[in-house]
């Protein structure tokens, strides 16, 4: 495989994430938003993982501006179910 393909692949991979994560885990007003604007709001959010009572949990700044919409897309996407 050549780099030129290996960055195909890994643009195709990034593209279906994304799509899965529209579908999955978005509602409907990020769901709808360009690249950029998720990009922006929840592919570059940094987050803190907190250990709780036996479980992680993640911790997200209140001051946050999409606090509420970012709180919202980690608790769908622990709630998917795995695949069987």
């Amino acid at each position: 495989m050549t780099i030129n393909q290996a960055w195909c692949v890994a643009a195709t991979i990034a593209a279906d994430l994304l799509c899965w994560l529209r579908l999955l885990c978005l509602d409907r007003s990020l769901a709808d938003a360009e690249p950029k604007t998720l990009r922006y709001r929840i592919l570059h959010t940094a987050v803190r993982l907190v250990r709780g009572q036996h479980k992680r949990k993640i911790k997200i700044p209140e001051t946050w501006p999409w606090a509420r919409e970012l709180q919202a897309v980690f608790q769908a996407a622990f709630a998917l179910t795995a695949p069987t």
